[in-house]
């Protein structure tokens, strides 16, 4: 099996002698597996190697049991280990996702934390062909478009996941005939979470009932698909170029150039201009699109709703995309209180404006309309880079804020996560960065001393 992923890792061009590589180790059967490959090829390749293991605060002291198993094979492996202990169910319901969700956007963060710190150029994951066929599967039912059929990246920017061509079987049965012991999560056999379901009901029976290769066929038609996909997605950046353009700061999909696109590739523009307009793939299924298309149809001045606050609109020469803009407060005398307006950000432009009362805001990150607002129950802020945060009330009381006042003092707001105090604070959570595509400025027009109203 070895000689296999070695092979696998050459086609993809996954390492480098000069590479610095960070690999996730949680403990099981397959993150175990990946790092005794990784420090085999580290023998051959020369590359500097170190593990990143995250408790996620569910499992309590199997969780400890764990990370100690990580830190113990680690040391007798002569790989450096750096251990994170997260609150996942916190942080899954703090941003609205499900722990599944939640610990994989933690660990990426944990990661990728790792990675500027250490100076590192790869990620190294245990994703396998059962997890790919997984993907597949899951794609299919939701509905996917070109992408969803490739399954997952065997090489995406620093991500690499040198395991994609062996099966769950083959690793288990790899680490038993080399005498490696694992740790085994209870949460795997949990069938509330949905790729649980796929990988202990949906997977065992089409391997039983329909076809005992089906794991390495659908693999392979992923493997198929997936170059295909590269060529057929240049394709469609080419036709998306020509068929949109910008009027006062909004998208519009001309109907002309949208009509001269092959009608095999026709639904595949449409969801990437969902996804470039959402700043999110995630929950931009093929409705969405169906939606959209079948708006060209339709009189002008219909609308339809769409994931992350967008609205598509019919127009004479063919669809206006819109995403909610923050709500605008006036004063009395009928002067803007606030000016409100969203660009793209420039390449490498990562210059804040340096004035109190004008603040840029990563606009992809925010998932509902933004308010200009006065302080509610349980409004809170990121207070460092590390996502701490404090209560609106207890920061009232830190920067001494007289009582009579906190209710006048105005706040931009992401439902009940603050993005700025005006005349005081800017959330951590919002800053831009190297991975903004679009930036919110909101600047501070009127009102009197530190933001306070009238």
């Amino acid at each position: 099996m070895y000689q296999k992923i070695r092979a696998y890792v050459k086609k993809w061009h996954m390492l480098q002698k000069e590479d610095s590589v960070i690999v996730g180790v949680s403990g099981g059967a397959d993150s175990v597996c990946l790092l005794f490959v990784l420090v085999e090829l580290q023998k051959e390749l020369g590359f500097a190697l170190m593990a990143v293991h995250v408790n996620h605060g569910i499992r309590g002291l199997e969780a400890e049991r764990d990370a100690m198993y990580v830190k113990e094979l680690c040391r007798q492996w002569n790989v450096r280990l750096k251990i994170y202990e997260e609150d996942v169910p916190a942080y899954a319901k703090e941003n609205r996702l499900t722990e599944e969700e939640a610990g994989r956007e933690v660990r990426r963060t944990c990661f990728k934390k790792v990675l500027k710190e250490w100076g590192g150029t790869k990620i190294a994951l245990a994703h396998h062909e059962n997890d790919n066929v997984e993907t597949l599967i899951w794609n299919l039912c939701r509905g996917t478009g070109i992408r969803g059929l490739g399954g997952i990246a065997p090489v995406n920017g620093v991500w690499i996941r040198p395991l994609l061509c062996v099966q769950r079987r083959e690793i288990e049965t790899f680490l038993e005939k080399k005498g490696i012991f694992y740790c085994t999560d209870v949460t795997n056999e949990d069938r509330r979470y949905m790729r649980n379901r796929i990988r202990l009901d949906v997977i065992p029976y089409l391997i039983d009932c329909v076809n005992t290769e089906s794991v390495s066929h659908m693999a392979k038609t992923m493997d198929r698909m997936y170059e295909l996909e590269q060529y057929i997605l240049e394709e469609i950046a080419r036709y998306k170029s020509k068929c949109i353009v910008w009027k006062k700061g909004k998208r519009i999909i001309l109907m002309a150039q949208y009509k001269k696109i092959p009608k095999a590739l026709r639904n595949n523009v449409l969801h990437e201009v969902l996804c470039e307009a959402a700043g999110k793939r995630k929950d931009i299924e093929e409705i969405h699109v169906t939606m959209v298309r079948e708006l060209f149809d339709r009189q002008v001045g219909k609308r339809v709703n769409l994931p992350y606050e967008m609205t598509a609109v019919r127009i004479y020469d063919g669809i206006r995309l819109e995403k909610h803009l923050p709500e605008t407060t006036c004063a009395e005398d009928g002067n803007e209180l606030f000016s409100i307006r969203v660009f793209d950000r420039e390449a490498g432009n990562l210059t804040f404006p340096e004035k109190i009362y004008t603040k840029w805001f990563d606009y992809d990150i925010i998932k509902n309309t933004v308010k200009i607002r006065h302080r509610m129950s349980g409004d809170s802020i990121v207070i460092n880079k590390d996502g701490g945060r404090k209560k609106l009330k207890q920061y009232f009381v830190d920067q001494k804020i007289p009582q009579e006042d906190r209710d006048k003092v105005w706040i931009a707001a992401d439902g009940d996560d603050v993005l700025w105090i005006v005349g005081y604070r800017q959330s951590q959570k919002y800053q831009i960065t190297e991975q903004t595509k679009k930036i919110l400025e909101i600047k501070y027009c009127g009102g009197q001393e530190n933001g306070r109203d009238n």
